[in-house]
């Protein structure tokens, strides 16, 4: 299977690199593809094998080491380094190297590891050690048809995907989010990634009874238009497709990855530690070459596309500032910041512990492995001056994420059909009327489930929306209009019908009705006021709204579970979006009293900017 995650512009491109694994049945154990193989001590140091794969994150490892060998005046040089680079996208023949002696790591995704880690753990000196990560994925996409409007709509979907590549991942990921199992949806299982009839865009393209795929970005433009755009069936799109989720929102999804194996780390702890710290080090020069790249031009920064071309070759990289550019692009490193916060800090539902939790679910659940054979945090000293005294980029504490204000403009613009195309998922609460606690007891499971998302989708944003029942509105408004005589009402009690201006007026036309009531249509009664009803209700569905976001926070610290606040947003909707217009009982009614949560994405000028995503 192919591993490959490539940049916008690789439509088409053939494609050579393979991640080799059983395709037919998913459910395949990682152990039968390796095979057998004797394990072997790591055969020398210098030069030490090092695979990378093909990511735009392995393209820091490239400058570290100035091309396939190690040149003199590099940073991995000037650690006292001698490194022989190879790839690695046949990701079980890295096994086997491993196993052997011929590498003593392992490069690939966390959840790649976790269908590896029965395999090498099932020698003491093969056991893994994740020694650090190198990037989270901005480039990976799950395509859907027009009918499925958000990752709730899942269920009894047909959904295409590679069989053990990166994406089987991100589809647990998104089946989560939504409380759906594996058994809800149906999978059609390729064999390649991309560039083959036997894709997952190609299959979608090929059957409308799929729908939706698991892509790369070249994929994604090829059958949607782009990642905010629509599918027009022109120039091989397909007709109502969109990305459902992407993980330039579903941020916490694809975690990429060195293993070291337990032998080879016990013996070699401070090379394994300088050979952490230059990839740091290599990640903090490349993005300051990119920031220089696109603010005015850079000749090393094109230096460095030039060698990433030279490496993957021109079929994989045609261009250097569309394709190699586009390649670094789609990833999102998180340097020494974020390797502090995935390894040590406590609370962290993007750390170490909970991608070994899920990962090894993932793997035994799936067949990839019988038993939960898990790998080694990294044992790496962060505070020591192999780190502190080298790097530049130390700061691990915690900021806001989002432009609080600038997130609270631009959710309250949406409406409507905006907000839906905005919506990743959505769930509600309810409440009694007059009720403005909401206690951890009673909601525990639904802040858990906030609070996780809020992790996951670490560029999306929590709208709280709180909602009132419409009815002591329509009562104010129908006793006023007809005290005015400017609503005409005819017709038996529990029938009644209305007009206003000639014109017939639904009561269950809540857009209707809230637009005359604002506009002050019924004012001047001196007993009914339905427009300070109605502000009331919005007020009361704000307040609601602001202590659900309240207590959400404070389930978060209670539990220790480190949560950005700036990624929840209280919102008022009042009487604007009833799930009943015009309710006939306090059950109706109850129906109204709600709480609804929505994952929505958000434009790049409410995010805030920092170093390293982490």
């Amino acid at each position: 299977m192919r591993t490959l995650r490539i940049s916008s512009a690789l439509v088409g491109v053939g494609l050579a690199v393979l991640f080799t694994m059983p395709v037919g049945h998913a459910q395949e154990s990682f152990k039968a593809s390796v095979g057998a193989v004797s394990v072997g001590a790591v055969q020398g140091t210098s030069p030490l094998q090092v695979p990378f794969i093909t990511w735009g994150g392995d393209m820091a490892t490239f400058y570290a080491n100035g091309g396939l060998a190690t040149k003199p005046g590099t940073l991995f040089a000037k650690q006292g380094l001698n490194l022989n680079l190879k790839p690695g996208d046949d990701f079980v023949q890295q096994v086997r190297d491993y196993m052997s002696g011929k590498s003593p790591f392992l490069r690939g995704t966390f959840r790649m590891m976790g269908m590896a880690s029965e395999v090498i753990a099932s020698d003491p000196r093969t056991k893994g050690v994740v020694l650090f990560q190198m990037t989270w994925s901005a480039g990976d996409h799950m395509v859907a048809r027009a009918d499925i409007k958000t990752v709730n709509d899942l269920k009894g979907k047909t959904i295409a995907l590679q069989a053990g590549g990166p994406h089987v991942g991100m589809l647990d990921d998104i089946l989560d989010s939504a409380n759906l199992k594996w058994s809800d949806v149906t999978i059609v299982w390729a064999k390649d990634l991309t560039a083959s009839a036997d894709s997952p865009a190609e299959i979608f393209r090929a059957r409308s009874n799929v729908d939706a795929c698991f892509v790369i970005t070249p994929d994604m433009i090829g059958l949607s238009g782009g990642h905010q755009s629509i599918g027009t069936g022109a120039e091989g799109t397909v007709q109502g497709s969109r990305v459902l989720v992407s993980t330039a929102e579903l941020s916490r999804s694809i975690a990429d990855v060195y293993v070291c194996r337990k032998d080879f780390y016990d013996a070699n702890k401070e090379l394994v530690t300088k050979f952490s710290a230059a990839y740091m080090k290599a990640s903090e020069e490349v993005l300051e070459l990119k920031a220089a790249y696109e603010s005015r031009g850079s000749q090393p920064y094109m230096e460095l596309l030039q060698l990433t071309q030279d490496i993957y070759s021109a079929d994989v990289i045609p261009t250097l500032e569309e394709d190699a550019h586009g390649l670094l692009s789609d990833c999102t490193f998180v340097g020494y910041p974020g390797n502090v916060a995935f390894f040590t800090q406590k609370g962290n539902l993007s750390g170490f512990e909970a991608f070994q939790t899920s990962a090894l679910d993932l793997a035994t659940s799936q067949g990839y492995a019988s038993v939960r054979a898990g790998l080694l945090p990294s044992g790496l000293d962060y505070n020591s001056p192999l780190f502190r005294d080298y790097l530049a980029k130390l700061d691990v504490s915690q900021r806001e994420r989002f432009n609080p204000e600038a997130v609270k403009e631009e959710i309250e613009l949406l409406t409507g059909g905006e907000l839906d195309d905005r919506t990743l998922l959505s769930f509600t609460i309810s409440f009694e009327p007059n009720q403005n606690e909401f206690s951890i007891e009673q909601y525990g499971v639904e802040f858990q489930r906030v609070v996780e998302l809020a992790s996951r989708y670490g560029n999306a944003v929590v709208a709280v929306r709180g909602h009132a029942d419409p009815t002591q509105t329509l009562l104010q408004m129908v006793r006023a209009g007809v005290e005015k005589g400017v609503l005409k009402r005819s017709g038996s009690s529990g029938n009644y019908r209305y007009s206003m201006e000639g014109r017939a007026l639904s009561l269950e036309d809540t857009a209707r009705v809230t637009e005359l009531v604002q506009a002050g249509a019924f004012d001047g009664s001196a007993e009914y006021d339905p427009r300070k009803t109605m502000q009331a209700a919005l007020n009361l569905s704000l307040n609601r709204a602001n202590s659900v976001r309240d207590s959400v926070v404070g389930y978060a610290k209670d539990k220790g579970i480190l949560f950005d606040e700036s990624q929840i947003q209280p919102v008022g909707v009042g009487i604007r979006e009833p799930f009943i217009a015009k309710p006939s009982s306090m059950d109706e009614a109850r129906e109204n009293m709600r709480v609804e949560f929505r994952l929505l994405r958000v434009e790049a000028e409410a995010s805030s900017s920092t170093d390293f995503d982490f």
